[in-house]
């Protein structure tokens, strides 16, 4: 049997020296490496966000690498638990991004914000408000989709 040992998300952008200069201004991120072709075109670029790592690179057509901006939407959302949703959602919005959801309570027991990126990544910002049972969130989910 294969072991999964670690989890990337990997976002493909249209400016990925932007997209690095944005995460850290509005995310705190610190860049660990990164891999640039002569043309100047990142190839690859990990940043430290947390406990977790993020890899971005620029976009390779001629490899299917496209990022939102160049497919018009993106089926995938980035999760930032943080200390303070609303903090960091006003922080990323004064950083570039777009806040396509305003902080509101959420019946999962976070409270959450939804931003979009300069670069068309939507980002949901969240930050535990209660501790609820995998039950109890079913049971508001329930109620919530009932009413």
């Amino acid at each position: 049997m294969n072991t999964i040992h670690e989890v990337f998300a990997y976002l493909m952008v249209r400016d990925a020296t932007a997209a690095v200069a944005f995460y850290g201004q509005a995310f705190g991120a610190r860049e660990i490496f990164r891999l640039t072709e002569p043309s100047g075109r990142i190839g690859h670029v990990e940043l430290q966000l947390g406990p977790a790592v993020l890899m971005v690179a620029d976009e390779f057509p001629e490899y299917g690498m496209r990022g939102p901006q160049t497919d018009k939407g993106t089926g995938c959302t980035v999760h930032l638990h943080v200390d303070n949703a609303d903090e960091m959602g006003a922080r990323a919005v004064a950083a570039g991004a777009t806040m396509v959801m305003p902080p509101t309570d959420q019946f999962y027991g976070e409270r959450s914000c939804r931003i979009r990126d300069p670069f068309g990544h939507d980002w949901l910002l969240g930050h535990t408000i209660e501790k609820l049972t995998p039950e109890e969130m079913q049971r508001r989910y329930t109620a919530l989709l009932s009413t």
